[in-house]
C-alpha cells in the first residue's frame, strides 16, 4: 500500500472522497486544510488567494505528517506539479485526481456553508491547477459522478 493523495480544486470533493477511501482501506486520513496556519485561512476567507510563500510552510507541515505514516489517505489540493513532486518525494505515493468542471464546482461552492473558501477564489484555483501528466502516478476520476461511484472507481484503480 502507498500513501494516497486525493487532489483537485476547492469543492471537488477531496475531503469527502478521501474520508471514504481511508475508511474502505482501513488507513488514517488527514485533510490538508487542517495544516493551514490561521493566517492562510483568514487570507482565503477574505477572498485573497494564497501566494507561493503562503503555500510552502503548509506543504512542509503536510509532508511532516506523511513522514509519520507508511499508509494513509490525504486530501490536498496539490494543484502544482512541484507540490505533488514535493509530497511524493521519498515515499510511495499514488494521486487520485478529482477532475471536475468549473461550473460543477461553482454550484457546489454556492451551497457550501461554514467553510473558509469563498466561491470568489474559484478562478484562482483553476488558474493555478496543473493537471497531472502521464509521468505522475495518478488515477483520474470524474468527480461529477455520485460519491459512491467516485469512491468505487478510485478503489478499483488503487487495488489494480
Amino acid at each position: 500500500m502507498t500513501v494516497v493523495i486525493v487532489l483537485g480544486v476547492a469543492g471537488s470533493g477531496k475531503t469527502t472522497i478521501g474520508t471514504e477511501l481511508a475508511r474502505h482501506l482501513g488507513v488514517p486520513f488527514a485533510d490538508g486544510d487542517d495544516f493551514h496556519p490561521l493566517e492562510n485561512l483568514q487570507k482565503m476567507a477574505q477572498g485573497h488567494p494564497l501566494s507561493e510563500a503562503d503555500r510552502w510552510p503548509w506543504l512542509q507541515a503536510i509532508a511532516a505528517w506523511l513522514d509519520t505514516h507508511d499508509t494513509a489517505v490525504l486530501a490536498c489540493s496539490a494543484l502544482h506539479k512541484s507540490y505533488r513532486d514535493y509530497l511524493a518525494q521519498g515515499r510511495a505515493a499514488t494521486f487520485v485526481y478529482l477532475k471536475i468542471s468549473r461550473e460543477a464546482v461553482l454550484e457546489r461552492l454556492k451551497h457550501r456553508q461554514g467553510h473558509f473558501f469563498p466561491p470568489s477564489l474559484l478562478d484562482s484555483q483553476f488558474a493555478t491547477l496543473e493537471e497531472p501528466t502521464s509521468d505522475e502516478h495518478t488515477v483520474v476520476v470524474d468527480a461529477e459522478q455520485p460519491v459512491s461511484t467516485v469512491v468505487s472507481e478510485a478503489l478499483r484503480a488503487l487495488r489494480g
